[in-house]
């Protein structure tokens, strides 16, 4: 003797409730095993270090100290040595190139 379609599902019923688990007897994708997956958000926070503060930020936070930035200085002094030897970058164009702008498409 088969047992009755609606006493199975009595019993689907109670696991569920008893494992705590989501009745669905349609088989319907409710994604529920997403949902009880963890987190991703905190330990892709942990992943990457945490800013720490520069020179630059300690001379905006203290302005009546002198701060020096070695490696910044050194920086521009290599900028200005390369162009006074004419090996820095080109300088912009200052006039319009009147015939390539601005004509009327026909």
């Amino acid at each position: 003797m088969a047992t009755p379609l609606s006493r199975i599902q009595a019993l689907i019923q109670t696991q569920c409730r008893i494992f705590n688990t989501i009745y669905n007897p349609e088989r319907l994708r409710a994604g529920n095993k997403i949902l009880r997956q963890r987190l991703k958000g905190p330990s892709l926070a942990a992943y990457y270090p945490r800013r720490i503060a520069t020179i630059k930020d300690l001379a905006k936070a203290y302005p009546d100290y002198e701060i020096v930035d070695e490696d910044e200085d050194d920086r521009l002094e290599n900028v200005q040595i390369t162009k006074s030897r004419g090996k820095g970058p080109p300088k912009k164009k200052r006039t319009k190139d009147v015939k390539g702008k601005g004509g009327k498409k026909k």
